[in-house]
């Protein structure tokens, strides 16, 4: 038994110096891929951009439409994270309250899918990039790895998929429209959306302004 406990207590211990040491090195290094890209049977379409290359569009229409407390929080909202677990509780769909933060740290550390073993190991990387990369590493990381599309990650490639230019210079239009798609971007539409993407797309776009004027924006740009 002691052999076993000692055994699991070293494993424990390389986990976390190894977590430790990736979140260190992407906190200066962008993120060459992730388990998401490599399982993706459609090939790998990105170009990574720093966020100063991404428009401020991109960046206040995912937070309308993600996370609209992703400045206010600690990589947790509390409240949504209630809502969702309420939700799943009277039946339907399953829905969860994943912050940007949370996502972020799935997307690059983990794989996608379920399962309460998953969930704590990205609370556990969700915490390490909030105290070690801070809001705006995590906007810029978060952009560049979201899935955009079929086989196309990151908003630079997003962009220029679906609009033909540069993700420097996105609409508040063309912005909301990829923030919609996000959720689900092998099936919905960003170039000619139509139904619930659309009205959602549209809803965000009227968000934006909100994000501005209420500085819910303000810890990428601060």
């Amino acid at each position: 038994m002691f052999v076993i406990v000692r055994f699991l207590a070293k494993v424990a211990v390389g986990f976390v110096l190894l977590s430790l040491a990736f979140v260190i090195i992407y906190r200066f290094v962008p993120v060459p891929i992730t388990a998401t890209m490599l399982m993706d049977g459609n090939g790998i379409t990105k170009d990574w951009e720093p966020l100063s290359n991404i428009d401020r569009n991109l960046v206040s229409a995912v937070i309308a439409g993600e996370d609209g407390k992703f400045c206010s929080h600690s990589g947790f909202d509390q409240e949504a994270i209630e809502k969702a677990i309420q939700r799943n509780m009277e039946g339907g769909r399953i829905r969860g309250g994943s912050t940007i933060s949370q996502q972020t740290a799935k997307n690059v550390f983990l794989w996608q899918g379920g399962g309460y073993f998953r969930k704590l190991l990205e609370a556990w990387f969700t915490f390490l990039i909030e105290h070690m990369w801070g809001k705006r590493r995590i906007m810029e990381i978060y952009l560049n790895v979201a899935e955009t599309g079929i086989g196309t990650y990151g908003a630079e490639a997003g962009a220029q998929r679906y609009f033909n230019h540069s993700a420097n210079r996105l609409s508040r239009t063309e912005a909301a429209r990829m923030a919609a798609a996000l959720p689900l971007p092998k099936e919905r539409s960003v170039v000619s959306p139509s139904g619930f993407t659309r009205r959602y797309g549209n809803t965000i776009a009227a968000r934006i302004g909100v994000v501005r004027r209420d500085g819910l924006d303000s810890c990428v740009y601060e």
